[in-house]
């Protein structure tokens, strides 16, 4: 819970940098040094926020999730296969 709530305060703090900042800095010249740091740095806030959303929204569980059962589905596959083989062997003797 406190996890989720951290992200949404960071992320809060990223939007509010952001709106905060677009009107001081400088469009004006298109390839000079303001410019460019400008776009770079509006695109780096704009990565942040989309991290914190992506932690948010949980699309990393999900993921994990999935991985989980398919890793469990293995594992059963493994067992029976090599509880196949044990049988086979046993019934040889």
């Amino acid at each position: 819970m406190l996890k989720g709530l951290k992200n949404v305060v960071y992320m809060s703090l990223a939007l509010g940098m952001l709106f905060y900042s677009v009107p001081q800095l400088e469009f004006r010249d298109v390839g000079s040094l303001p410019m460019i740091f400008s776009v770079i740095w509006i695109a780096m806030a704009l990565l942040v926020i989309a991290s914190h959303l992506h932690q948010i929204l949980g699309v990393d569980e999900e993921k994990r999730k999935e991985l989980s059962r398919i890793n469990r589905m293995k594992r059963w596959k493994l067992e029976q296969l090599v509880q196949g083989r044990r049988k086979m062997l046993q019934f040889r003797k």
